[in-house]
């Protein structure tokens, strides 16, 4: 597998691992309605889902606990 493949299946794998699908497909769907994520390639879509619901908040400099 190439260097993208791998990004993907470990995102995929720690969703899964984690139990967080809906919370990841739910991010996703909200995503694809934000202009600001329009021209985003797939797996820096994925990188940003997993990256909220894990408590990242893009405009704050800590995470949420």
């Amino acid at each position: 597998m190439g260097h993208y493949e791998d990004n993907f299946m470990s995102i995929y794998n720690e969703v899964e691992l984690k139990g967080l699908r809906k919370k990841f497909d739910s991010q996703l769907k909200k995503m694809r309605t934000q202009s600001k994520h329009d021209h985003k390639e797939q797996i820096d879509l994925w990188e940003y889902a997993l990256r909220r619901i894990k408590g990242w908040a893009p405009n704050k400099s800590e995470k949420k606990q």
